[in-house]
């Protein structure tokens, strides 16, 4: 299932050295780390009123908006979407409740 988000992490990543004239990502990433973040955020915002409306079809739509700013957004600050993964995969089997309780 992450394949995908790989491919897309390695598209992103690409994309950091291409014109911002002929690449959206590149656009985004050339604002710098602060704008991906506020774009991150604007998208969240969307999902978010899809999920409370109950529309399951702009959910979807919206949700992956989400996923390809989180992925520009973690780009921006240099963290690899392998980090990402290899921290959801440390707490996999583990209680939330726990898991703060931790921190």
């Amino acid at each position: 299932m992450s394949d995908v988000l790989k491919r897309l992490a390695a598209t992103i990543e690409a994309r950091k050295g291409a014109d911002p004239a002929s690449s959206h990502t590149a656009a985004l990433l050339a604002k710098g780390p602060a704008k991906c973040a506020e774009k991150f955020g604007e998208e969240a915002v969307e999902a978010i009123i899809e999920a409370v409306q109950g529309n399951r079809e702009k959910l979807t739509y919206e949700a992956a908006d989400v996923l390809y700013h989180l992925t520009v957004m973690l780009a921006a600050q240099g963290v690899a979407l392998d980090d990402v993964l290899a921290e959801l995969e440390r707490r996999e089997g583990r209680s939330g409740i726990a898991e703060k309780a931790a921190r």
